[in-house]
Order: structure tokens, then C-alpha cells, then sequence
């Protein structure tokens, strides 16, 4: 065997797990499983099986997930870049599925870097609802914006915040909630061998104190009636097991929700909280509908989850998730920025960091208390003594109304010179550590608009004014992933009736959006940001 596991981690494994530790040693003598989930933002299911460049094997647990052979490289593909799929390991695919998200959720990712989970999340709201994500950590908070902007998700909103504070934001406000939390990282040993030298003895219990905190936090934010999905990728029956007892000794509010278990998902392990006085025989027979994924039981690498409910019967406490319904539902119906068709811009507000535009109607009209307003309002930015420069928005309204076709859903919100739509009110951030208030639209800059590499990596073809496609086979999509210059005829740019060739494309691979190009007599000039560009040989 190649790793050299720690003596008391070994000790503590043969203890739990009896007559099928020597089973359990033997995964280690086998290579990680190596997986992908299909982007069903940018293409189904079955399209991809179609084009697919892989040989691909289904995950069981995960509908869109698959085995790939070892020795492929699906980072070194053009449809990486297009965010058609996500590069995750299998196991990690499975506390999303038990999440049960549907269109229109109110959710929350509350350990979410680098992304993984976010990104499935996304998928399954199809656009609709609210997903907030999550990191205590900023630098990683740069690896999560960055895959939700690939993977082209319009309705997120990415924080850095400490639990507890997200909780005085949001009391009783998300109806789904996942807490993929921090941990000893025991079950990721095989995958990922440098985890061992942070491995200590202590660590659980190290670990277990954090995964409280973040439980007691969770709980003052979810509905009555919702969902929260606890998982960790260790084995210590502590940071597991132990962890949900505790919680549901303490809130009373909340019942386990049995995963129901087959070839891949075992039941938790109680045996070692059987006869410990603060654990009562209900909870015991809760703690057996908790999940565990073994990696000597299925292919993937170990896992952990409990899914918890916090029950319907409503208190006093409960008017904030009233109100919080109230205002998501109201959002849904009305609060829709068209960018097609309208005859007149919205106006727009004073503000020190940021702009929130009126709800509008799908029809684009402004709002009866907006239509009195002057439109010679500004935004402004900066703060202080020193006067404030002010800055017309108009130029991103003539954008999206002369260069998109659909509709865009969300809050205008202005931070600095950036523009972004997001899913919430601004009043609702306030306070908070902002990474992105929702979908990154581009840059006002000298009173033109410039449009972001995240518009367009979550638009499809049909809703640019203009559009090319570029070969994945023959180095034409890779050539534009490396920031080159390309000869395309005026032929080949797709123009939405009215348009011209000349202006900016919306770049696709495949037919599949990857980025934005500036179309003018034969070339197009790239602009594809540097940062994102493909390196591979």
C-alpha cells in the first residue's frame, strides 16, 4: 500500500468498522475514481451524451454525473472553457441530489468554494429562484465566482461571510440549505494524499467544534418546512454521526429525513453512541436514515450526509420567512428588466455604492410609482467629503436593448462603475462582505457600456443579437480560448434579424456560448479575458 495512513486513524477505523476493515484497507490499493456533471444550463443530459468526447459511465446516485477512464484529461477540451460540464469527484455529486432543489428555491451554500456543489445547485433551479453561496475563506471565494460565471449561472449571489452573520441577514429565509461543512478530510485520504499531514489525531474534535457553530447558524436561517443537508467528506462517527445527535437534541424543531439506502448508500454508524446518555433511543433510530458512501463499497471516495427538516408549525418567530416569501414571490411576478422591445429607459437612482432600479414588469414599463420619476436621476459613486462623480447607466439600457433578445430577471445594482442583475433587493446585502450581487453585467466606461465575460457565458445563441460558432475539432475554439485573433467571414456570423455582422459577437463553441468577440470586416477581434485563457499545450 503507497500511503502511509496514521496509526491511531487506522486503530479507530478497525474499531469501527469490525469485520470489514481489511474491505477497507483494500480500496487503497485502487486509483481515485475520476468523474463529470453535466452543465444542464448549457446543454441536456442527452445532448451531451451525443457529443460527448469521453467515454463515459453513469454515476448511480447523480443523474447528470459520470465516470470517466483514468488517464483522460477533460480540463485540456474546449467544452471545459464553454462550462459544459463540472470536473468533481463522484462522491462529493451525492449531497446536492438528497437536497431535493426544484425551480424557485430560496437557497443557500453556506461552505461552497470552490464551486462544485453551487454550480449543481444552479442547475436544478434552471434559472429560477435565489442561490446564495457562500465561503469564509476570500481567496477561495475567487474560485467560486469564477465557476458560476464559467458555468453560466444568472440567479446567484456569492458572499464572505461568517455563518452567524449571514443568520442576522437572513433569519428563516432560505427554503433549502447545504452545509458541506469543513472537516478531517479522513474519506479524501486516497484522492488527495497531502491532506494527511494536516491530518492529527485531535482533528475531529477540532473539526467538531466549527461544524457546531456553523449547525447553530444554519438552523436560525431555514424556513419551516425546509430542507438543510449536512455532509462532510470524513469518516469520525464525531464530526458525523455525533454531530446530528447533538443538533437534534438540541432543536426540537427539527426531525431527520431518512435516506433510503441501497448498494452505494449504507446506513450511519450508531453502534458507538449506543448506551451514551445524552443520546436517546429516537434519536438512535433517526441517526440510522443518515448515509454514509464507503469507498470499499462503491466507486467513489468517502462520504457522509444527514438530511434534516425543520418542521411546518408556525410561531411568533415565523414572520421573517413570511415576509420573505412575500418579497420572493412579489420578485417573481414583477420584477422582471426587459431588454427587448421597450420604448423607454428606467430611471435611474442616487446611490453610494450601488443602483437598485424599480420593479418592472415583463412588459418593460416601468413601475406606476417609477413612470412619474425624472430620468435625469444619475447613480453615483464614492463617499466622504470630496463631491461625488456621477454616472449615467444608460448606456448598459441601450446595450442589452440593442444587443440581447429576452428578457433579464433581477435587480439592476450598480457598484462602482460595474454592473450587475441580482436576485435580491440590495437592502437585503447591506452589511454583508459582497463578492458578486448576482450576474456580472460589464462596465460603464466613458459613457459607453462594456460588456462582461460572465454576460456572456450564461446568454445562448438565440438570445445575442449576433452570434459565431466556432469548431471544437478543428483548433479554431481553441485558437479563440487563446486570446488569438480570427479570420471569419461576414457568412458565418448569425445576425437576429435588423442587426448587422459588425458589432459584438457572442462567441460559442459548438453552439455553445464561451465569450464575447468584436466582429468588423472579416476579423474578429478577441475578448476573451486574459486570466481565463487557455493554457494547455
Amino acid at each position: 500500500m503507497a500511503l502511509r495512513l496514521p496509526s491511531p486513524f487506522l486503530a479507530k477505523m478497525k474499531s469501527l468498522l469490525g469485520e470489514n476493515y481489511d474491505n477497507f484497507m483494500k480500496s487503497y490499493e485502487q486509483l481515485p475514481y475520476a468523474g463529470i456533471r453535466v452543465n444542464t444550463l448549457k446543454i441536456s443530459r442527452e445532448e451531451f451524451l451525443k457529443v460527448s468526447p469521453f467515454e463515459l459511465e453513469p454515476i448511480p446516485w447523480c443523474s447528470t454525473g459520470f465516470y470517466i477512464r483514468d488517464g483522460e484529461r477533460p480540463g485540456r477540451h474546449p467544452y471545459y472553457h464553454a462550462g459544459l460540464y463540472y470536473i468533481q469527484e463522484p462522491s462529493a455529486m451525492a449531497p446536492v441530489e438528497l437536497l431535493g432543489v426544484a425551480p424557485g428555491d430560496i437557497v443557500l451554500d453556506l461552505c461552497a468554494a470552490p464551486g462544485g456543489k453551487s454550480t449543481q445547485i444552479a442547475a436544478k433551479l434552471k434559472g429560477e429562484g435565489v442561490l446564495v453561496s457562500n465561503d469564509l475563506h476570500p481567496d477561495r471565494t475567487k474560485a467560486l465566482a469564477k465557476n458560476l460565471e464559467m458555468y453560466g449561472v444568472r440567479n446567484a449571489v456569492v458572499l464572505n461571510e461568517d455563518p452567524e452573520r449571514i443568520a442576522g441577514a437572513f433569519p428563516r429565509f432560505f427554503t433549502k440549505i447545504l452545509i458541506d461543512a469543513p472537516c478531517s478530510g479522513e474519506g479524501m485520504f486516497r484522492k488527495d494524499e497531502s491532506m494527511l499531514k494536516y491530518w492529527e489525531e485531535s482533528s475531529p474534535l477540532k473539526f467538531a467544534e466549527m461544524q457546531r457553530e456553523i449547525l447553530t447558524s444554519a438552523a436560525k436561517m431555514l424556513t419551516p418546512g425546509g430542507r438543510l443537508v449536512y455532509s462532510t467528506c470524513t469518516f469520525s462517527p464525531e464530526e458525523n454521526e455525533g454531530m446530528i445527535a447533538e443538533f437534534l437534541n438540541n432543536h426540537q424543531d427539527f426531525r431527520l429525513v431518512p435516506v433510503e439506502h441501497s448498494d452505494y448508500f449504507s446506513p450511519g454508524e450508531t453502534k458507538w453512541l449506543t448506551g451514551q446518555g445524552h443520546v436517546g433511543d429516537d434519536v438512535l433510530i433517526q441517526l440510522t436514515g443518515t448515509a454514509r458512501l464507503w469507498p470499499h463499497k462503491v466507486k467513489g471516495e468517502g462520504h457522509f450526509m444527514a438530511v434534516l427538516q425543520r418542521e411546518r408549525e408556525l410561531t411568533s418567530g415565523d414572520d421573517e420567512s413570511k415576509r420573505a416569501a412575500l418579497m420572493l414571490q412579489d420578485h417573481s411576478n414583477d420584477g422582471t428588466l426587459a431588454v427587448s422591445s421597450r420604448t423607454d429607459k428606467p430611471r435611474e437612482r442616487k446611490g453610494k455604492l450601488s443602483l437598485r432600479e424599480e420593479k418592472m414588469g415583463q412588459s418593460g414599463k416601468n413601475s406606476k410609482s417609477g413612470k412619474s420619476a425624472a430620468r435625469q436621476q444619475t447613480s453615483r459613486r464614492g463617499s466622504g467629503d470630496r463631491q461625488a462623480d456621477y454616472i449615467s447607466i444608460d448606456p448598459f439600457y441601450d446595450f442589452i436593448r440593442e444587443q440581447l433578445h429576452g428578457s433579464l430577471s433581477g435587480y439592476p445594482v450598480l457598484y462602482g462603475n460595474h454592473v450587475y442583475i441580482s436576485s435580491l433587493p440590495e437592502d437585503r446585502l447591506k452589511q454583508l462582505k459582497v463578492i458578486r450581487p448576482g450576474w456580472y453585467m460589464g462596465q460603464l466606461k466613458n459613457e459607453r457600456f462594456v460588456p462582461g465575460h460572465p454576460l456572456a457565458t450564461a446568454l445562448h445563441p438565440e438570445e445575442a443579437a449576433r452570434y459565431v460558432s466556432l469548431s471544437s475539432e478543428d483548433g479554431e475554439a481553441v485558437r479563440y480560448l487563446k486570446g488569438e485573433t480570427l479570420s471569419i467571414s461576414e457568412e458565418r456570423v448569425v445576425c437576429r434579424q435588423g442587426a448587422e455582422a459588425k458589432g459584438y459577437v457572442l462567441v460559442c463553441i459548438d453552439g455553445y456560448s464561451a465569450g464575447w468577440g468584436k466582429w468588423q470586416a472579416g476579423m474578429l477581434k478577441n475578448e476573451y479575458p486574459a486570466g481565463w485563457r487557455w493554457t494547455s499545450v
